[in-house]
């Protein structure tokens, strides 16, 4: 008799993205003798950014995830699944609106931002189904959250009882090989990867740079809507031969080994990926003690600088004290690794089967 519960994760793509990350690697890794995975994707194929072997994957070949709902309609009754994980505000959304059709089935339902905070960036505001819906998330059994901060937002702002609350942090999905010390040299090297937008910082971080009294190179990582802002702001401040631009790349972790600091601009963050990656690596950083995960990764002294305000990111720019790669590394593995996060994963699908009646 197979009593493996079947579980479905419910995504718009598979393209470069922290949601997609986590939840293919969480699909991916969880038990394979307790749990049976299948990935349901509204996208196609051609998107697919990040290693899926071994999960039964169904792309559903829709540019829209509202265009799709039918067909995952169709592939929850048929497929019977006790619990379906989603991630992303809009595919959360429409789970949530779907949910009490499916009575034999639970759904999870995993944010990926401070929604709150993100809703205020400017480029956010256009029209959205999300904005319209009251007690957007009612109908999900569990909100799992990234932080404690977003747990908070998700109670305060959005009416989602405490008690279908959910933490889990996002793993350390891979180990790639720690940095050596490197040799103090002339120029400092800096680094930011992330989506080009508002609420990632990046103009701020070059108002900051542009203060800097020794040279430096800047490299930049990432693509979106601010990138000509931010070169017509690094032109400005006359910094733009100290930047290296990458669009993209599959080798983030060299990037990040090569340079002597990671450096956050965020106004808020879920729970930062890359600045977790970089500690991974045993680059240091710097980050603004901002809303989200951000407090909960950097440490003080151990593997970084949590700073309050843009004169004391500047003052950490010139500190010139040598980190041991190591124990940075150590500070985020003890917290993050994928099997203690696997584990928290395992644990509340099992728990949220459960309560099926």
């Amino acid at each position: 008799m197979n009593h493996k519960l079947n579980v479905l994760f419910v995504l718009p793509s598979l393209s470069a993205g922290g949601a997609q990350r986590v939840m293919s690697f969480v699909s991916r890794n969880i038990n394979k003798e307790k749990f049976n995975t299948t990935l349901l994707i509204a996208g196609s194929s051609i998107d697919t950014a990040y290693d899926i072997s071994g999960v039964k994957v169904i792309y559903l070949n829709k540019t829209r995830l509202l265009t799709a709902l039918p067909s995952i309609m169709q592939h929850i009754r048929k497929l019977k699944p006790q619990v379906v994980i989603s991630s992303i505000s809009h595919t959360n959304l429409a789970m949530s609106m779907i949910s009490p059709l499916f009575k034999k089935t639970k759904f999870i339902g995993r944010e990926a931002t401070i929604l709150s905070e993100n809703n205020k960036e400017a480029n956010s505001r256009r029209w959205s189904p999300i904005h319209l819906v009251s007690n957007k998330f009612k109908n999900l059994d569990v909100l799992l959250c990234q932080s404690k901060d977003m747990a908070e937002d998700m109670i305060l702002n959005y009416q989602v009882p405490k008690e279908k609350i959910s933490i889990i942090n996002n793993p350390i999905s891979n180990l790639p090989p720690i940095k050596t010390i490197s040799k103090t040299t002339k120029t400092k090297k800096f680094i930011t990867v992330g989506r080009l937008s508002e609420v990632k910082g990046h103009l701020r971080l070059l108002e900051i740079l542009a203060q800097l009294n020794y040279p430096f190179k800047y490299t930049i990582i990432g693509e979106g809507e601010y990138k000509n802002l931010i070169f017509e702001k690094a032109k400005e401040l006359s910094i733009l031969d100290n930047i290296e631009y990458i669009p993209f790349t599959n080798e983030v972790n060299a990037y990040l080994s090569k340079n002597d600091m990671f450096l956050q601009g965020s106004f808020v963050e879920g729970f930062p990926n890359a600045l977790l990656e970089s500690c991974v690596v045993g680059t240091p950083v710097i980050a603004f003690n901002v809303p989200g995960g951000t407090r909960e990764i950097v440490e003080n002294n151990v593997n970084g600088f949590l700073v309050e305000n843009e004169i004391e990111f500047l003052q950490k720019l010139s500190d010139n004290r040598i980190w041991n790669p190591k124990e940075i590394r150590e500070s985020v593995y003890k917290k993050f690794n994928e099997g203690k996060i696997i584990k928290q994963y395992e644990d509340l699908i099992t728990k949220t089967a459960k309560q099926i009646s």
